[in-house]
């Protein structure tokens, strides 16, 4: 199980997928959006998955409820703090929340600056109150299409700042990664860390361009890499990260059996690969079940165990100096290689 001697960190976790359901539940009432249920044990389903779905895009719907009760940017504040307060409350020491502006200000015209500092004022609100450190990362979300995650991009780009890195998420067998080479060139321009979704509804070659022509140092899900021994072997030259979701690659369709997740294979080809929650609020989990799963359900052993938790601090895009202070909490050191 979790070696409680180091940090627990959640490097892939959407803001914007983790919304509570009574939170949904709440906004609705307060901003009059009719719901398709009278009352809140029947609407769970709507906002959590139910055994598996066929696929992502299907997965990806239940999110949709989260972001059509944000009627004004006071609520966009609510459930950023509520975000860091649910970290916290699941002893996640440190993570990197990832967010799509254009999403979450989709349902009510809502501005994409204005979004992008309400999540920023509600994610500074909780650090002050609670033991969890955050970074934001930037969603442009593919299935909008290029022009709009161009206006996306730029409004990010205006707040980067206060953003660690930028990812490419949604729906990826449909939108590849080709259509966004040109976001990326100033995303690189502009400095900023790179993630992209990859290897999820896709096979190793959305993976292989992720890194080659968006410039991914980290890679969400990647179960495709597992097909690709060539892909594995330059991504542990290279200190490739993935990061991976248990949960959500089973309720998502990607795996369809838990036992025989990549996760395992990633780890005996020395690859970086963490665990993550993905949309915990989704598919009503948290980053400690994950661990749990990965313990009694892949069966990794202890010193495997310990080697994700290793691999999420050295993967995470903080500095060696805020690496060794989330360390020194839990009495530990090592030295960083970069």
């Amino acid at each position: 199980m979790i070696n409680h001697k180091l940090p627990l960190i959640d490097l892939h976790r959407h803001l914007d997928g983790n919304i509570r359901p009574e939170t949904i539940w709440q906004l609705a009432q307060q901003n009059n959006i009719v719901l398709p249920e009278s009352n809140f044990t029947d609407f769970l389903v709507h906002t959590q998955v139910q055994g598996s779905e066929a696929n992502l895009v299907e997965f990806l719907k239940k999110l949709d409820w989260g972001v059509n009760v944000l009627s004004t940017l006071d609520d966009v504040v609510r459930v950023a703090y509520e975000n860091v307060e649910d970290a916290h409350l699941a002893n996640i020491k440190y993570c990197e929340l990832r967010f799509s502006p254009f999403y979450m200000a989709m349902a009510h015209g809502l501005p994409l600056d204005g979004v992008i500092e309400a999540v920023i004022e509600g994610i500074t609100l909780g650090q002050k109150k609670f033991n969890t450190k955050v970074n934001l990362i930037g969603i442009l979300s593919r299935t909008f299409g290029v022009e709009k995650t161009f206006l996306e991009l730029d409004a990010l780009l205006r707040h980067q700042d206060n953003l660690v890195a930028i990812d490419l998420a949604g729906d990826e067998y449909n939108f590849p990664g080709q259509l966004f080479e040109p976001h990326f060139a100033k995303v690189r321009d502009a400095g900023l860390k790179i993630t992209i979704h990859a290897g999820e509804a896709a096979g190793a070659e959305s993976v292989w361009h992720a890194i080659e022509k968006l410039g991914a140092t980290r890679i969400g899900h990647g179960v495709a890499c597992m097909n690709d021994e060539k892909l594995m072997a330059y991504m542990r030259t290279h200190q490739i990260g993935i990061e991976s979701c248990l949960t959500s690659n089973y309720q998502t369709g990607t795996i369809n059996d838990l036992s025989n997740h990549p996760v395992k294979k990633f780890l005996e080809n020395d690859l970086y690969v963490c665990l993550n929650t993905d949309d915990p609020a989704v598919e009503n989990i948290e980053l400690p079940y994950e661990y749990h799963l990965a313990s009694q359900v892949v069966k990794l052993t202890e010193a495997q165990i310990t080697q994700l938790q290793l691999n999420a601090l050295q993967m995470s895009f903080i500095s060696d100096t805020e690496k060794q202070q989330l360390l020194n909490e839990h009495k530990a050191s090592l030295t960083f290689n970069n």
